[in-house]
């Protein structure tokens, strides 16, 4: 036995030392379990599945203008070898993200929080950072990889959560939490990128301060939950990246860098900024869906979050959820059996009803977990020539207290008929020229912001309600 034991210390050791490489930006060589093929391997397979959650925010000239400025950033990082990617989601979240490979995303959401260029080129400098880190991988090879999810990765406990991931393969994809000293480097290699591309670099510190008000101060349901528990404290970032653009500014000898604010300002005028109606939104505790014609309520204080895929809802103790989804089948009993066998179901019973005149499936199904029953009632609905999937999830054990909060939402789903529902247009962000000197507060109200929203745009301008804005000065206000 004391001879097995040697041999497999002496093979782990033997794994061990091949598996470290050189780090791309350190020079260390640190233990990874991922090859670069690999990484590249996952970014394909993952970005496809990211597009599918979100979808593609349409938009040629903002589209141009990251392409170019991450091709330009890529050229001069610690990988330029690989083939980039930069990619516009269609999300009012206030974020960025990479997976490995080099595919880098925007929400819609962050590009219309950015006051200039260089608060974009600082953050895009943040996570091509964390591809040519390697942070992705390092964090696989720690096996630190957590299932996403804005609600059920947050609030869903894990039993339940795993069956709710499976409803949607969105909601599958891997995504990284990384550590502080993770962020800090690639804080500093966002400094380095963007100072490198000629942009100053001090504007991205503005920025963490901005995305630390969203978070905190009005406007947090554009904000991920979490962002920035994992990120140094925005204060010390912001004097940190200051030091640091600093310190770049003279290494390179640059002391006329780019800021770009008007420019900027005008290329986004015209995104929509929060929820577009168009692909559903939550007015008093209701689920309103303008295309597709339908509406159900949602239990009061539960969480719920909204993705072109489908729409979940969440517990606040975290022990149940619902979502929505399509499911393809020619008929009811076809999607009840295609839902059975994709969730690996048992039916329990299930019986045809029908949900205010529409024809319907009401089923209850098991799943065996390592960790115990989940139980499911689900309303299989047919309207408007789809068949969608009202599916409840809860432990066996918490089934019967969840089971009105189900049938009061599921057997309320109706089809959508007032107008001022059907025709609701998004708000966008419109560029407008200060005409005279005043506070930021002041010109709002000249633009005839309500009183209620005047700190939700102090903060989406960068500023502060008593900041004075110059005689023809371009300031960001929110308009259908």
């Amino acid at each position: 036995m004391k001879k097995h034991k040697n041999t497999l210390f002496a093979v782990s050791i033997a794994l061990l030392f091949s598996s470290c490489a050189k780090n791309p930006v350190t020079g260390n060589r640190e233990i990874m379990l991922m090859s670069e093929s690999q990484e590249i391997a996952l970014g394909q397979q993952s970005d496809p599945q990211i597009v599918a959650q979100f979808g593609l925010y349409e938009n040629a000239a903002l589209q141009r203008f990251i392409s170019e400025k991450g091709q330009q950033m890529a050229a001069i990082s610690h990988r330029d070898n690989l083939n980039y990617e930069f990619k516009i989601v269609d999300s009012p979240v206030i974020n960025a993200f990479a997976v490995p490979g080099g595919y880098v995303y925007f929400t819609r959401g962050i590009l219309a929080h950015f006051n200039n260029e260089a608060q974009f080129a600082g953050v895009l400098g943040h996570e091509i950072g964390h591809i040519t880190a390697r942070h992705s991988a390092q964090q696989q090879s720690k096996a630190q990889l957590a299932q996403f999810g804005l609600v059920l990765g947050s609030v869903v406990s894990p039993q339940v959560a795993r069956l709710g991931n499976e409803l949607s393969q969105g909601v599958g994809l891997l995504f990284l939490k990384f550590g502080r000293d993770d962020e800090r480097e690639s804080d500093r290699l966002g400094v380095e990128y963007s100072t490198k591309i000629g942009y100053d670099a001090e504007e991205m510190g503005d920025f963490f301060l901005t995305l630390q008000r969203a978070q905190g101060g009005g406007e947090e349901g554009n904000a991920v939950p979490g962002f920035l528990s994992t990120h140094p404290n925005p204060g010390e970032r912001f004097e940190t990246v200051n030091q640091l653009a600093a310190e770049w500014q003279q290494k390179l000898n640059q002391p006329n860098l780019k800021v770009n604010r008007e420019s900027y300002l005008r290329m986004i005028d015209g995104i929509i900024y929060g929820e577009d109606p168009k692909q559903g939104f939550v007015e008093n505790n209701t689920f309103y869906h303008p295309e597709l014609k339908f509406k159900f309520p949602i239990p009061a204080q539960w969480m719920h979050q909204n993705s072109p895929q489908q729409f979940q809802m969440a517990s606040q103790d975290g022990n149940a959820m619902m979502a929505l989804t399509l499911v393809p089948g020619e008929s009811l009993e076809a999607a009840a059996q295609q839902l059975l066998q994709q969730y690996q179901l048992q039916q329990v019973e299930a019986q045809k009803t029908t949900v205010n005149g529409l024809p319907a499936i009401a089923m209850v199904a098991d799943q065996q977990q390592q960790g115990g029953v989940i139980r499911t009632l689900t309303y299989l609905i047919q309207y408007g020539g789809n068949i969608y999937s009202l599916m409840g999830i809860s432990s066996a054990a918490n089934f019967n207290n969840y089971m009105q909060a189900f049938t009061s939402t599921m057997q309320s789903f109706s089809q959508l008929t007032e107008p001022d529902k059907l025709n609701r247009q998004p708000e966008r962000i419109r560029i407008k020229t200060v005409a005279q000197s005043t506070t930021l507060a002041q010109a709002l109200r000249n633009f005839n912001t309500p009183e209620n929203r005047l700190e939700e745009l102090a903060i989406l301008n960068g500023l502060q309600l008593n900041d004075r804005v110059e005689k023809g000065m371009l300031i960001k206000t929110v308009a259908q």
